[in-house]
């Protein structure tokens, strides 16, 4: 159950993370007041066990006491609860980017599919404790829960009923990402979502919010910068040092955002002619659909037409499940993009037991990795990871490009922090690993001079005092 910071006191208007609270996934944040509750993301909790069985916990509050749900974006550690939210009974609307509602379609229905298989083969092979395993939710639960989308534009306030008005912003990051300004009961809260980089060659910067009482900002890189580094060329010396001796390049890389990216360099390198004709394949069929999306929402990026249709129709597409074997049976040098970006699961656990125990071969990860993921373990060096209950041994070189991470890194988050005209009354930081979190609150507090809290989970603020001195 939610624990109040402050007993006895007004219940008109409260905070609470319900999730990426401490953490770097599950993102759920509630708001309650007198007209109602709004939850702000609703994301799946993913990396080691711990956090996967929160997945299956109790939720803090009644799902039908929920009004409506604001997403940010369509990363499944935002809104791939959301289908389980359905299945217990919420019923209200979803309010989110038409970019974001298009992708969230690809990952809500590719993640039912995945939960419906998994436990359909834990079922067979005996291995659940649970008898019968079951699945958090199925694919007709997220056919449900997109019935209760609805699109809203950027940059357009809108009334979304329990006297509360919503706007969003760019926050760069993926294709159809928002910040999320909520207005109600004369407060007004800002979302930050996850912020982007600023100056990407594909996605826009994050836009400027002047004003908030409320701020709940992200942390993921909050103890951390971007090496100021030429991300495609360290790609490129990479690719040719493990050409050069015979062997393959795979990135797991998410399919949403982090493949485009990587296409979209690559591009730029062969175009350079510096790839000469090394081959590339994306082996994701959700990476494939999400990439034609480029294409249908051309003012939520920077690509010209031209480009998009040039840089995304370079690669090889991989749907097949036998020419996804066939690619890991192939020892002739590549470069194979595949799902998932923290090798949790998806075809890229195939490439990884086939090209792993070579060291001719290179695993490049270019994204952040959640402690607990077997990404974290490669790139902190472990060369032995268990993959479909086998221990694989690794001697294939590892690298880790952070530079190509859709993430802003501390000095971008306190860069988009630095544009509000005033100090809101409070700061939330969240979505972080506990480091991550208290080096942005320290840097937020010495540098701005602004209050801080790092919230705990299901950890419930009364901000009765931001309703009775609203921020000038």
């Amino acid at each position: 159950m939610l624990r109040s910071a402050s007993a006895g006191g007004s219940q008109l208007l409260k905070f609470s993370s319900l999730g990426a609270a401490g953490t770097v996934t599950g993102s759920k944040h509630l708001i309650e007041h007198e007209n109602g509750r709004l939850l702000v993301d609703c994301g799946l909790f993913q990396g080691p066990r711990e956090l996967r069985e929160l997945n299956w916990s109790r939720f803090p509050v009644d799902f039908r006491s929920i009004d409506a749900v604001v997403l940010t974006h369509a990363h499944l550690d935002h809104c791939g609860y959301l289908p389980r939210l359905v299945r217990e009974g919420f019923s209200g609307p979803i309010f989110a980017t038409p970019a974001t509602i298009d992708v969230a379609r690809l990952v809500l229905l590719d993640s039912a599919y995945l939960q419906e298989k998994d436990a359909e083969f834990a079922n067979r092979h005996g291995f659940s404790r649970h008898k019968p395993a079951l699945p958090l939710y199925r694919v007709a639960d997220a056919h449900r829960a997109l019935k209760q989308f609805q699109p809203l534009e950027f940059h357009q306030p809108t009334e979304i009923g329990v006297s509360a008005r919503l706007q969003f912003r760019r926050a760069g990051h993926i294709l159809g990402a928002a910040t999320a300004e909520l207005q109600l009961n004369g407060t007004t809260f800002v979302f930050s979502g996850d912020l982007g980089r600023y100056d990407d060659p594909i996605m826009v910067d994050p836009e400027r919010v002047e004003r908030a009482d409320v701020v709940v900002v992200e942390s993921t890189y909050g103890d951390r910068i971007h090496p100021k580094i030429d991300a495609a060329a360290a790609l490129h010396e990479i690719i040719d040092r493990t050409v050069r001796r015979g062997g393959t390049v795979i990135i797991p890389a998410f399919a949403v955002g982090r493949t485009q990216s990587l296409l979209y360099q690559l591009w730029s390198l062969k175009r350079a002619g510096a790839l000469g004709i090394v081959p590339i394949y994306v082996d994701s069929p959700m990476a494939t659909d999400a990439t034609g999306l480029m294409a249908a929402h051309m003012h939520d990026h920077r690509l010209e037409p031209a480009v998009c249709r040039e840089a995304f129709g370079m690669a090889a597409y991989v749907r097949d499940t036998e020419e996804s074997k066939a690619l890991s049976a192939n020892r002739m040098p590549k470069v194979i993009i595949s799902a998932s970006g923290m090798a949790t699961g998806g075809r890229v656990l195939h490439h990884i037991k086939a090209f792993g125990g070579n060291p001719r071969n290179t695993i490049v990860f270019a994204g952040f990795q959640t402690k607990g993921t077997r990404g974290r373990a490669l790139v902190d060096g472990v060369r032995e990871v268990k993959i479909h209950g086998q221990w694989i041994e690794i001697k294939a070189e590892v690298a880790d490009l952070t530079a190509f991470s859709a993430h802003g890194d501390s000095n971008e988050i306190m860069r988009w922090l630095g544009g509000f005209a005033s100090p809101p009354r409070r700061t939330f930081v969240v979505h972080g690993e506990p480091a991550a979190s208290a080096a942005l609150r320290d840097r937020i507090e010495t540098s701005l001079g602004w209050s801080c809290t790092i919230p705990i989970m299901a950890e419930s603020f009364d901000l009765e005092e931001v309703q009775r001195s609203p921020a000038t």
